[in-house]
């Protein structure tokens, strides 16, 4: 049997997908519980279908980034969440302390930053890590032992390993950073190279050897149009691939990294999601924590 996964959960992510994911839902005092209950689905489907160890939350800090000082255009264009998703955010700590597990951030990085430095650590300690996330950034994790159950839109998950990220890509995962320098990525406002498509920016990253080869061997970039577009941008793609690169170096609290599924995390999700009035979900908990 495959080895049990600790799940790395990127907290302020899953909560973003499922509330778009799903119509309004109040309870009857008419507070806003929509992205609570659909992140709170998704948790119970993961605990009965992976029934992990155990599992730890990532977390985002309110202030600016490291990305965010190198370039003042880094998520430039991100708005501010609507207020019923924000009136929800409140309550995600209480979800987090239910399930038990730990919750970590770091000042300066993203969550995406440390669920990276989890999973270096963890897959070094023998663990099988599972990063859940609905950032795309995730998929250059997806090596070495660690698994990415990738949330995209309407919450569908696919797993995605090395070889997944490379026949979905054209690139391995180590290489997405290099890729997305030339593509772009709308979410975290990364323009990319104007008319660089899909295809060929794989085919250059593979066959030059990421940005620092396309730039040094910028004479072999084919066609002309590809050659030109990518000289006018010159230094900056280093820039675009250093910020879509994820850190696994951050410095993180002292205590432990993960906790295991217990009894008593299943009695606080019972008594949680009773006070929110997620009546079935409740009626499921003692199944998905086995």
């Amino acid at each position: 049997m495959p080895p049990q996964p600790i799940l790395l959960l990127d907290a302020f992510s899953l909560l973003y997908r499922a509330f778009f994911a799903l119509p309004p839902l109040t309870t009857r005092a008419g507070e806003p519980t929509s992205g609570l209950y659909g992140l709170s689905v998704l948790l119970l489907k993961l605990l009965r279908e992976q029934r992990p160890k155990g599992g730890a939350f990532a977390l985002d800090l309110p202030r600016p980034t490291f990305r965010h000082q190198r370039w003042d255009g880094y998520k430039a264009s991100r708005q501010t969440p609507p207020s019923t998703l924000g009136r929800q955010v409140g309550r995600l700590g209480e979800i987090i302390g239910a399930f038990g597990f730990p919750a970590l951030a770091s000042p300066g990085f993203e969550a995406d930053d440390v669920l990276a430095t989890l999973a270096r650590e963890l897959a070094e300690a023998g663990e099988a890590p599972m990063v859940v996330s609905g950032d795309r950034d995730s998929l250059q994790l997806a090596r070495g032992g660690v698994r990415v159950l990738y949330v995209g839109r309407g919450v569908k998950e696919r797993c995605y390993d090395d070889a997944a990220v490379e026949e979905r890509f054209g690139v391995p995962p180590e290489r997405l950073p290099d890729y997305v320098a030339l593509v772009g990525d709308p979410s975290d406002d990364l323009p990319g190279v104007r008319g660089i498509g899909l295809k060929t920016a794989a085919r250059l990253v593979t066959t030059l050897g990421g940005v620092d080869g396309i730039l040094s061997r910028l004479g072999e970039v084919q066609p002309a149009r590809a050659r030109d577009a990518i000289a006018a941008e010159g230094e900056k793609l280093r820039l675009w691939r250093d910020l879509a690169t994820l850190r696994d170096d951050v410095p993180l609290q002292e205590g432990p990294r993960w906790a295991p599924v217990t009894a008593a995390g299943r009695d606080a999700v019972r008594t949680l999601f009773e006070k929110l009035e997620f009546v079935s979900l409740a009626a499921r908990v003692a199944d998905a924590f086995g």
